[in-house]
């Protein structure tokens, strides 16, 4: 995966987490995003637009991040199940099985918090099953 590649039209450019134990969050997030198929870049912690690092490196000036909640999407409600299942087996703590959320139909997700407690989420925005009907949110 090329990191210096510009792709333009979203809305979030790059998210940072300064974490305590960059190969604890390494294991997690490896893990994680492997489950929900998004590739690596080869040498260093990044995946996408998502970046993480020690405290003491420089783009970190020092401190730890607060608690954050990222969501990435899944193909498919299988998809988060195995999000899921790959963060719990790589140190993530339970923070909400996956299933389905009251916030809006279809919406099928789970939840982990990452080793330093930011609430990690993979979201299928179904329909999965044949009862519930395409939603389509606009803003």
């Amino acid at each position: 995966m090329e990191t210096s590649s510009l792709k333009r039209g979203r809305l979030i450019d790059h998210l940072q987490l300064v974490v305590a134990d960059l190969s604890a969050s390494r294991r997690f997030y490896d893990a994680v995003l492997g489950a929900l198929g998004v590739p690596e870049g080869p040498g260093f912690f990044w995946a996408d637009e998502l970046f993480v690092s020690t405290a003491d490196s420089p783009a970190a000036a020092g401190h730890l991040t607060g608690r954050h909640h990222l969501a990435f999407q899944a193909a498919d409600p299988a998809m988060v199940e195995a999000f899921h299942k790959a963060g719990l087996a790589a140190g993530g703590r339970d923070n909400g099985a996956p299933g389905d959320r009251p916030y809006h139909p279809g919406y099928y997700a789970a939840f982990l918090l990452d080793p330093d407690g930011n609430n990690i989420e993979a979201v299928f925005h179904g329909p999965h099953d044949r009862n519930v009907a395409a939603v389509e949110i606009t803003f």
